[in-house]
């Protein structure tokens, strides 16, 4: 399926809010890459969580490399294929506990907070195919069952969600984001999300 135009626009931003002005526009070279993952059928969130994956490494080195591409995604992208696809084969049999354990306390010992955990991850895994009539459908089902999740989470956070939200909005406004906007909603879902599983360490990798 091709990407819109608002998708692209989100890659966009989220490679400038990620790479801090360094490499924000996209290269012709980035976005042959872009058609690449298009003409392969990658979901854009998948992109945007592998873009994420590396940037979170990349922060983590002493000596970063200075240049960045997006072909340097492409073996993070490659692992977030292989994981939604594993989910996808895994199905019934698949253990709707794991990873729960990590998470921290209070959220860990809160029987809705891991049963909306579990929820979520029963339909990750019963994801029918892009091409199956049901899909879009069990999307938006996977996708509730996500965001009641996080309004758990974050509910818990309680007047620590504040600083939270003030860090995440300058970022965003450092990344030329119009407030508001679709791009800005889309982009402040995807990174409040990580924010807030961070703070709990909720397993959210690769959704």
């Amino acid at each position: 399926m091709p990407y819109t135009r608002e998708e692209k626009d989100w890659l966009e931003r989220e490679w400038a809010f990620r790479a801090w002005g360094r490499a924000g526009l996209l290269s012709t070279d980035d976005y042959r890459q872009v058609l690449a993952w298009e003409a392969a059928g990658v979901p854009m969130d998948l992109v945007v969580s592998a873009l994420n994956a590396f940037f979170d490494r990349r922060d983590q080195r002493e000596k970063p490399r200075t240049f960045v591409a997006l072909k340097h995604l492409d073996r993070d992208v490659a692992k977030a294929v292989k994981l939604r696809e594993s989910l996808l084969r895994a199905g019934p049999e698949l253990d709707l506990g794991q990873g729960w354990a990590q998470v921290k306390a209070p959220l860990r010992d809160d029987p809705a907070a891991k049963a909306a955990f579990e929820t979520w991850q029963r339909l990750r895994a019963a994801a029918p195919s892009p091409e199956s009539a049901g899909y879009l459908a069990h999307h938006d089902q996977e996708r509730e069952a996500r965001t009641a999740l996080l309004a758990l989470a974050e509910a818990a956070l309680g007047s620590a969600a504040e600083p939270l939200r003030g860090e995440l909005r300058h970022r965003l406004e450092a990344s030329d984001m119009k407030e508001g906007g679709l791009v800005w909603k889309r982009a402040w879902s995807h990174h409040w999300a990580r924010l807030v599983a961070a703070a709990w360490g909720l397993p959210l990798e690769g959704a």
